[in-house]
């Protein structure tokens, strides 16, 4: 194959000039990113035991934002495409019946409830024996299938307080109903089951302007906005737990969470089966979560004044006074009203679509649009105004504790749990804390358990069989390879035998241009040949 190329008279340029030429790694990560190949993989050390051979193979990253790694990034949200697209318009009801237990099962948990009585009476290295007796026997029932978390064979610790499950008196009610073990909606005239795109945001911290900037920053309501989104996830869990309770059935979805102009979350969801619009609406309107945590309204402890380990006592405890901190589980007893309420805003919008039409397929494209992107890389920060709403918000977000162990807690006098001298009082790795995440610290795509049967891997499966099928009408067979023998290891640092990442990516290039030229070479075997062939032969 030839290729065109226009030299450059490298002798005849500047210093500066020379330096604007692209180096051969950009150039690599170039044709990397335009034959799909991940750009920044990491190498992991192979070993075959059965050949006697070491080789370094270079994992993809599976990034999911296109800043990090482009094609990662679009390979997971064409999975993410297909299973959107298998679960939203489903006509049969999926069989989720779970097989009968085995005697081998059985056997081996009986087994596991004889040592964990044991254990319990053991001391010492015995109980060590047991417990690990007991982990083995968990893996071997692992293996044989057995899905589900064991007990633990630990006495359970202290619970913490249950609160009361009454309906806070400014909710309306909601009527109950039992929930049915089914996920498909109601059909109609005997031929259209049409499903939901569900849009839900959360509720006003004041007026803002149309680029999402406060009207009057000094009166936004930040503690609230960044409040609600750390627990914005509880928010929507509790809301599909209510829809499922008032019309009856198990609703199912696909969820993408993304942020408003404001920074503040809202979710689109697509869900099978057809609802109500006003049930919708009524559904949002009583939905809230209360925060059972200790009042953390005003700090105790401000930078340069924070509290200190005490090694002896493995605690922490007051700079000025040396007492401890009150511990996680003592205060939230001692709360009498929850820290925190989130809500739902009145903006709700619902709206019916049949599965195999165009708008199915452009609603699916709203809802992995912004997939590949990070929380902070949708929100848009380009004016000062934008800059410093968004700075205010990470302020607030950096003293805003995101779970019990948040080391956060230590400003406001409570110690949280797992607290250890590595704990660093008011700095959390948490991902809620993170300017990229604006207070999200789940997930950005809800798939529900009973959406498509499948996971991930199953989807990506169900490409690679495709493929491999495709290819074997053509005679290209692609047999499956026994990996259980091989040793995978991670690279050590500074071993001299690892190849340079230019080369690893020049290799995944080779490899996957022939990969391309094997799909097409199959997808024109497929195609129907009759009008190519119909002017030579009647030559």
């Amino acid at each position: 194959m030839s290729v065109t190329t226009t030299p450059v008279d490298v002798l005849g340029q500047t210093r500066a000039a020379r330096m604007r030429q692209p180096r051969s790694l950009d150039v690599t990560k170039a044709a990397a990113e335009q034959h799909g190949v991940c750009v920044r993989p990491f190498t992991m050390e192979v070993q075959d035991p059965d050949a006697y051979e070491i080789r370094y193979v270079a994992v993809p990253c599976g990034s999911t934002v296109e800043s990090v790694c482009k094609p990662c990034a679009r390979k997971a949200k064409a999975l993410r495409m297909v299973q959107c697209r298998e679960g939203w318009h489903m006509e049969t009801e999926p069989d989720f019946t779970p097989e009968p237990p085995t005697a081998d099962q059985t056997v081996l948990l009986e087994l596991r409830a004889d040592l964990v009585a044991l254990y319990r009476e053991s001391e010492g290295a015995d109980a060590d024996d047991f417990r690990e007796e007991i982990h083995n026997i968990d893996d071997d029932l692992r293996q044989l299938g057995v899905r589900g978390r064991f007990p633990s064979p630990d006495l359970p610790a202290k619970q913490a307080p249950k609160r009361s499950t009454k309906r806070r008196q400014e909710a309306p009610n909601l009527p109950r109903r039992k929930v049915e073990k089914r996920t498909l909606g109601r059909e109609f005239a005997g031929a259209y089951r049409p499903s939901m795109f569900i849009t839900l945001t959360l509720d006003t911290y004041g007026r803002v302007r149309d680029d999402g900037t406060p009207v009057d920053p000094n009166t936004y309501d930040y503690r609230r906005a960044a409040r609600d989104a750390v627990h914005f996830a509880s928010l929507v869990d509790r809301w599909w737990q209510n829809l499922r309770r008032v019309i009856g059935w198990e609703v199912q979805y696909f969820a993408t969470v993304e942020p408003q102009k404001r920074a503040a979350p809202h979710l689109h969801a697509a869900v099978r089966g057809s609802i109500s619009h006003e049930v919708i609406r009524q559904v949002t309107a009583a939905t809230y979560h209360q925060v059972w945590w200790p009042n953390h309204d005003e700090r105790t402890y401000l930078d340069g004044h924070l509290p200190a380990w005490d090694a002896n006592r493995k605690a922490f405890v007051d700079p000025d006074t040396r007492h401890p901190l009150t511990e996680w589980t003592d205060a939230v007893e001692e709360a009498d009203v929850p820290a925190h309420v989130v809500t739902f805003g009145r903006q709700v919008h619902s709206k019916g679509i049949l599965g195999g039409t165009e708008e199915s397929g452009r609603h699916i494209g709203y809802l992995t649009k912004y997939l590949t992107k990070s929380i902070g890389e949708v929100v848009e920060q380009n004016t000062n105004r934008q800059r410093q709403h968004a700075d205010r918000l990470a302020d607030e977000l950096a003293v805003t504790p995101c779970s019990p162990t948040c080391a956060v807690w230590l400003l406001y006098g409570v110690q949280p749990k797992g607290a250890n001298s590595r704990t660093t009082p008011g700095h959390c790795k948490g991902r809620a804390h993170r300017r990229t995440t604006l207070g999200l610290p789940g997930r950005r795509v809800l798939v529900s358990r009973k959406w498509s049967g499948k996971t991930l891997a199953d989807h990506k499966a169900d490409r690679k069989r495709f493929v491999t099928e495709l290819l074997a009408t053509v005679g290209i067979e692609k047999p499956i390879q026994d990996t259980s023998r091989l040793v995978w290891n991670k690279v050590r640092p500074g071993d001299p035998n690892v190849p340079p990442r230019n080369h690893l990516l020049m290799h995944a290039i080779a490899q996957r241009v022939t990969w391309k030229a094997e799909y097409d070479r199959a997808l024109l075997a497929a195609s129907d040949p009759p009008e190519l062939s119909a002017t030579p032969q009647a030559a």
